[in-house]
């Protein structure tokens, strides 16, 4: 079985923290053999890690974040950035387009300004001809997520639903990539996206924090880089 993290985030997120090579390490470190890279609105860092895989043995996905008019969505195996803004169903079909495949991320998660699909959102694209072809699964575990009954929710209603269910950690900071994992027959990324289209994919839930000490991280990692890269800019400038 293989084991892989769908939802992370690097410095290319405008609150991302990790640089790309970090973030490969780490992931291989873990034992994870597949991760998407998924960062908001943006689809460069993916690239640059999908360039750089091969030189430390994990799979990329490349991916981003999109921020739908409704709500968050993961969009998997594409190569162009797509527009945030535009309603789940154009965002889909876009997705669809591309070749690509889509997750909702965190639905029903709420606090600290997170934007997430609701069920109604999630039904109606799941009745669109074109749209539910493109989305195939419910990110029903969150390893990071503040508002923790969310996960719980998801899960209630994907179990009523014929989708995959994935998890994920949508790390911010290095410590928290693998939090949660989605495990699949097989170790490539053409194995999970057969066990996405096939529902045969499994959550695992590797470690969790306290909201608090999620977010204390995260804060602590953000001025540390904050800090990095001003100080690099004032000695560059010497």
């Amino acid at each position: 079985m293989g084991l892989a993290d769908l939802h992370l985030h690097t410095i290319y997120s405008y609150d991302g923290t990790a640089t790309i090579p970090a973030v490969l390490r780490r992931a291989r470190g873990l034992g994870l053999n597949v991760i998407a890279i998924t960062d908001h609105d943006e689809i460069a860092g993916a690239l640059e890690a999908v360039k750089l895989a091969s030189h430390y043995g994990v799979e990329v996905i490349p991916g981003s974040e999109i921020t739908t008019a409704e709500g968050d969505l993961l969009a998997l195996f594409i190569h162009e950035k797509i527009a945030p803004g535009l309603s789940l169903i154009e965002t889909l079909i876009r997705v669809h387009e591309q070749g690509g495949v889509a997750i909702a991320a965190h639905p029903m998660a709420g606090g600290m300004g997170m934007k997430s699909l609701k069920p109604h959102s999630i039904l109606k694209a799941l009745m669109h001809p074109v749209a539910s072809k493109a989305l195939i699964g419910i990110e029903t575990y969150n390893g990071t997520a503040i508002d923790r009954m969310s996960n719980h929710y998801a899960r209630i209603f994907a179990n009523t639903l014929d989708i995959a269910h994935t998890g994920s950690s949508d790390a911010h900071i290095i410590d928290t990539i693998g939090f949660g994992a989605t495990e699949f027959p097989g170790t490539t990324a053409i194995e999970l996206l057969n066990a996405l289209h096939e529902r045969t994919t499994r959550v695992r839930k590797m470690n969790e924090w306290s909201a608090f000490r999620v977010m204390s991280s995260w804060g602590f990692r953000y001025l540390e880089g904050m800090f990095m890269r001003l100080t690099g800019l004032a000695y560059q400038k010497a």
